[in-house]
């Protein structure tokens, strides 16, 4: 009974609880880069420092500026953040790709000795 207790436990509650544990670390990834305030905020303007509202009394030299300075800032947060999304989804596909593999092998791991003696006998490893 002492030797079933380990795998009773791997292959039902440590599967589980490696599973839930993939998938907080997904929404860790995701939660990380801020996925949703990225999509939320994509056309917002990027750190604007000196381009505040013009009122209706200013030049207009002084007005096309602030719209210049609001427009590269909107273009620089925009492809900023664009960068940060794409970068964000690819680590998330790997890291669901990574965990997939892993939950799919989690049964074979104990297994693994068993299978390195068996082919060793074969004589496929050395």
């Amino acid at each position: 009974m002492i030797l079933a207790k380990p795998f009773i436990w791997w292959y039902l509650q440590g599967w589980s609880v490696f599973i839930k544990k993939n998938k907080s670390l997904l929404l860790d990834i995701t939660d990380f880069f801020s996925m949703d305030s990225l999509i939320r905020t994509l056309f917002k303007p990027f750190r604007q420092i000196s381009a505040s509202s013009s009122s209706t009394q200013s030049a207009l030299d002084i007005r096309f500026h602030m719209f210049i300075d609001r427009l590269i800032s909107r273009i620089i947060g925009f492809f900023s953040r664009l960068i940060l999304l794409i970068s964000g989804t690819i680590i998330i596909v790997i890291g669901a790709i990574l965990s997939l593999a892993l939950i799919i092998l989690w049964p074979i791991i104990p297994l693994t000795p068993v299978i390195g003696i068996a082919l060793t006998l074969i004589g496929i490893a050395p």
